[in-house]
């Protein structure tokens, strides 16, 4: 890759990394709109998804320093809270709550691997709480239920998304592969247990 094509990859980053941290968007929606603002073509060269997550961090460094900890430890305990109703499907949280970049901007995500992936469903209806359906991408590039509830996070004092994205139980063997920096994608309830106390050090 030449300098100009990196230089390129850099500014989509940073610009990403603000519509990321400042309005919530997923990566890929967010290197899009860099795209757009930015005045590139479609060919434009884009970051990968570990070099805009570096940008994110870099600019939560500089503006958000003083209020995403205390938003990324709400997020975390409103992860929790679910990941206990709902121990039975061994829930996993991923994303930016996870991986310690997320804001009061930032919806939750957890992956839950179920024996029956309509059991989690019938949970949440035992349990008359609202949400809508859809597809996403896996992990695997297949297609797989998505759940979409509305939560409320008191300490915020906001409505957060919490998307629960439905997998065979079976599937969790290989979530657990380290990604390229040596990290796992995504931790169990244990896992984000030891990060809430971390936080709280």
């Amino acid at each position: 890759m030449d300098d100009t094509q990196s230089r390129i990859r850099e500014e989509i980053a940073h610009t990403a990394a603000r519509f990321v941290v400042e309005e919530g968007l997923e990566y890929g929606p967010a290197k899009k709109q860099a795209v757009r603002q930015l005045g590139l073509g479609a060919r434009a060269p884009l970051p990968d998804n570990e070099e805009l997550e570096d940008s994110v961090r870099e600019y939560i460094e500089l503006f958000c320093a003083d209020t995403q900890p205390a938003e990324l430890h709400a997020l975390r305990e409103l992860a929790l809270l679910w990941m206990e109703r709902l121990q039975q499907f061994r829930p996993h949280v991923a994303g930016a709550v996870w991986h310690g970049t997320a804001t009061r901007q930032s919806d939750v995500h957890l992956q839950l691997f179920c024996d029956d992936p309509k059991s989690a469903e019938l949970t949440l209806i035992d349990h008359q709480v609202s949400y809508d359906v859809s597809e996403v991408r896996g992990f695997k590039g297949q297609a797989v239920p998505a759940l979409t509830l509305g939560m409320r996070c008191e300490p915020l004092q906001t409505m957060v998304g919490l998307h629960l994205v439905i997998y065979d139980a079976d599937d969790l063997r290989g979530a657990l592969v380290s990604d390229r920096k040596g990290r796992p994608p995504r931790g169990d309830i244990h896992a984000l247990r030891r990060l809430l106390s971390a936080d709280a050090r």
